[in-house]
């Protein structure tokens, strides 16, 4: 059985750093695409980042460029997202998701198959 685990979320000053992780169990992260999406109250869900399994391609949203980065361990059952420099804006939980079988990513929610529970993460100005 697949299970996803986030922890790492809290309460952060603006100008903070968090680190998420999220653990899978149930399968190993090589041959996936795993992805942080977030959700503010009142707004949709939206990519953060994504990364593959198999090659390490990455993807970042332009409002986390540069601060945030996506990372897994050599382990390959965790994936990690950095998030430094956090603003306000940045409050929101946080969702790890992947998908199992495939060589890309996508920032799309839809393709994702499994999910964590989320992580609130909020920063106070």
């Amino acid at each position: 059985q697949v299970h996803l685990v986030e922890s790492g979320g809290g309460l952060v000053q603006s100008g903070g750093s968090l680190t998420l992780s999220c653990a899978a169990s149930g399968f190993t992260l090589d041959y996936d695409a795993t992805a942080w999406f977030r959700q503010a109250p009142g707004k949709e869900r939206e990519a953060v980042s994504c990364i593959s399994g198999s090659d390490g391609s990455t993807y970042y949203a332009d409002s986390v460029k540069g601060r945030f980065t996506i990372s897994r361990d050599n382990a390959k059952t965790t994936v990690y997202l950095q998030m430094n420099s956090l603003k306000p804006d940045d409050t929101a939980v946080y969702y790890c998701a992947a998908r199992w079988g495939v060589i890309t990513h996508t920032p799309v929610p839809s393709f994702y198959d499994y999910w964590g529970q989320g992580t609130q993460v909020t920063v106070s100005s």
